[in-house]
C-alpha cells in the first residue's frame, strides 16, 4: 500500500481495485496534511474516470460472477468479526492515525471513535446472521400458503464520506454493505483519507474477501465522486456529507434511478426546560458544541434557553470555556483541535463575521488562539453569541465549527416551534429533571435523533438519519441494514390445487 521512498519523502498511499494496490492510470497524487501543523504528511494517488471505471468493473463482477452475494450470512459474519478483530488489534495506531490526519483530539479518537467503529463491525455481523428472512403471516386465501420476505443484496454500492468522522463512517457504511452481501466502490475525503486506508489494508491483509468486493478510489469529490456517483453500473449511492452536495447527488442519481441514502447537514438544537440541572446541562451544552470543534452534523449549535435562566447559564458556560485547553491534538490533555483546512476556518471565521454584523454578542472566543503553537495550524477559538434571533443567518445556517448560538426563549411552545424552524432535521436535545415532559417535548421535535439529558451519543443498535434536508434513509442498526437490500415477498402454494381457483372457473358452463 505505501511507498517508503516516495519522491516527497512522505508515504504514499495507492488505489485498492479488485485485490490489487495500484496507482492511478496518470500517475497523479495528491497530498494530505496535518490540520494541527499545516504541514504535509502524506500523498495518494488521484483517480481518473478509468481507475473508477476499474473499480466498478470489479465490484460489478464479483457481485454478478462471484460468490459474495451467495455466502451464508453466518460466513459473512464470521468475516465481519475477524475484520473487527484485526481492527481491534490496531485500536491505538488507528486512534493516532485519525487524529493526525483530521486533527481530533486522540482523547476523542482513543476512547470513542476506534471503539464505535468496531461496536458497529460487530453489531453488523450478529445482525447479519439473522437478516434476510422475515416471515409473513399464513394465508388460507384463496389456499394455504407460506409468505415471507426474502432480502436481496442491491448490488454495486458507491459509499461516500466526509472527512470528520472519518473512522466511523467506514465502518457503518462498510459493515452494513458487507452483511448483506454487496460489493462496493468506497471514497473518503481527499482531506483526511487515512484511517479508511487502514481499514483497507487490514482487510486486504487478512486475504477473506474474494477480490472486487471492496475497492478504494481517492481523490476529489467533484470529480471522481461525481463521476462514480452516476456511473451506470452502481446500483446504490451512500452519501454522508453537506446537503448542499446531497442535493446534487439525488440529481446525478436520477438518471438511472439508483437506490440513494443521504445524511446531510443539521442545525440541531439544545433545548433547556426551566426545570434543568444545570450542572447537567453546562457540561452538556459543551460537549454538544465544541466536540471536534463543532465539527459533526449533529453538533448543537443552536441553544434555546428560558429568559430566567439566560444570564445565569451564558455565565457557568463562559467561565468554563476560559478553562478549556485548545492545542496539539496528540496531546491527552487537549480538549480543541484545529479545523480540518484553511478553507474550513474562513468559513467559520465569515460567519463569526456575520453574526457580529447580525447584531449578536461575542461574549466569548471570536478570533484565533494566540501563541506560536497555534501559528500554523487551522485553530478557532470556541465562540459564544448571545442576542441572537431565531431569523439570524448564524442560527439558521449550519457553520461546522466551534460557534454557539444562544437563544432565550418565553414559554416551551415557543422553544419547540423555533427548533422545528429550520431547513434540518438531523438532531436536538431535550434537557430537564421531568422525564415525562422532556419525553413529550422530545415527540414534537422533528429531527431523527432527539437525544434526553444527553447529545452526540450514537448507539449502534439505533437508526441515526434526518428528517427534511437532513436527508433520508438511516444508517446503524437493522434500519442501516435494510437500507442495502431490496425487498423481495416469496408466496408458496402448499395446497398445489388449481381446479376452482381461478376467478374465471365461476363463468363455465356446469
Amino acid at each position: 500500500m505505501t511507498h517508503e521512498h516516495s519522491p516527497t519523502g512522505l508515504p504514499h498511499y495507492d488505489l485498492y481495485i479488485d485485490g490489487v494496490w495500484q496507482p492511478a492510470d496518470n500517475g497523479q497524487t495528491f497530498t494530505v496534511y496535518d490540520p494541527a501543523t499545516s504541514q504535509p504528511i502524506a500523498t495518494c494517488a488521484s483517480a481518473t474516470h478509468s481507475d473508477v471505471d476499474r473499480a466498478v468493473r470489479a465490484a460489478r463482477a464479483a457481485f454478478d460472477h462471484g460468490p459474495w452475494p451467495h455466502t451464508s450470512p453466518a460466513q459473512r459474519a464470521e468475516i465481519l468479526h475477524a475484520i473487527a478483530d484485526a481492527l481491534e488489534a490496531r485500536n491505538f495506531e488507528l486512534a493516532e492515525i485519525e487524529s493526525r490526519d483530521a486533527g481530533v483530539p486522540i482523547r476523542k479518537t482513543t476512547y470513542n471513535d476506534i471503539t464505535l467503529g468496531l461496536e458497529i463491525l460487530r453489531g453488523c455481523a450478529e445482525m447479519a446472521r439473522k437478516h434476510p428472512y422475515e416471515p409473513l403471516p399464513w394465508n388460507d386465501l384463496p389456499s394455504v400458503s407460506w409468505n415471507f420476505v426474502w432480502r436481496d443484496p442491491i448490488g454495486v454500492c458507491a459509499q461516500i464520506i466526509p472527512w470528520n468522522y472519518a473512522f466511523c463512517m467506514a465502518a457503518w457504511k462498510l459493515g452494513p454493505a458487507l452483511a448483506t452481501g454487496n460489493t462496493v466502490v468506497f471514497k473518503p475525503s481527499s482531506l483526511a483519507p487515512l484511517s479508511t486506508l487502514a481499514i483497507f489494508q487490514t482487510i486486504h491483509d487478512l486475504n477473506l474477501l474474494p477480490k472486487g468486493v471492496i475497492n478504494l478510489v481517492l481523490g476529489p469529490g467533484g470529480d471522481v465522486g461525481e463521476y462514480l456517483v452516476t456511473h451506470p453500473a452502481v446500483d446504490k449511492v451512500a452519501f454522508t456529507g453537506s446537503t448542499e452536495v446531497g442535493r446534487k447527488i439525488m440529481a446525478l442519481a436520477a438518471p438511472h434511478i439508483k437506490r440513494v441514502t443521504l445524511e446531510l447537514g443539521g442545525k440541531n438544537a439544545m433545548l433547556i426546560l426551566p426545570d434543568a440541572d444545570l450542572d447537567l446541562v453546562v457540561d452538556g451544552v459543551l460537549w454538544g458544541a465544541f466536540y471536534h470543534s463543532g465539527q459533526l452534523c449533529e453538533a448543537g449549535s443552536r441553544l434555546l434557553v428560558p429568559h430566567a435562566l439566560h444570564d445565569t447559564l451564558v455565565e457557568r458556560l463562559v467561565e468554563r470555556v476560559r478553562g478549556m485547553r485548545i492545542g496539539d491534538p496528540m496531546d491527552l490533555e487537549t480538549d480543541i483541535g484545529p479545523l480540518i483546512s484553511e478553507r474550513q476556518r474562513e468559513k467559520v471565521e465569515y460567519y463569526i463575521a456575520v453574526g457580529r454584523e447580525e447584531g449578536a454578542t461575542v461574549v466569548i472566543g471570536g478570533g484565533r488562539p494566540i501563541g506560536e503553537a497555534f501559528a500554523n495550524g487551522y485553530y478557532v477559538e470556541p465562540t459564544i453569541f448571545t442576542g441572537v434571533r431565531p431569523e439570524m443567518r448564524i442560527a439558521r445556517e449550519e457553520i461546522f465549527g466551534p460557534v454557539l448560538s444562544v437563544i432565550a426563549y418565553d414559554e416551551i411552545g415557543e422553544a419547540i416551534r423555533i427548533a422545528n424552524d429550520s431547513i434540518y432535521g438531523l438532531a436536538a436535545s431535550v434537557w430537564s429533571r421531568d422525564l415525562q415532559h422532556a419525553l413529550s417535548v422530545a415527540r414534537r421535535i422533528r429531527a431523527g435523533t432527539v437525544w434526553i439529558n444527553e447529545h452526540h451519543v450514537l448507539n449502534p443498535q439505533a437508526p441515526f438519519g434526518g428528517y427534511r434536508q437532513s436527508g433520508f434513509g438511516r444508517e446503524m442498526g437493522r434500519y442501516g441494514l435494510d437500507e442495502y437490500t431490496e425487498v423481495k415477498h416469496i408466496h408458496v402454494d402448499l395446497m398445489q390445487r388449481r381446479q376452482g381457483r381461478l376467478w374465471w372457473d365461476t363463468l363455465l358452463p356446469e
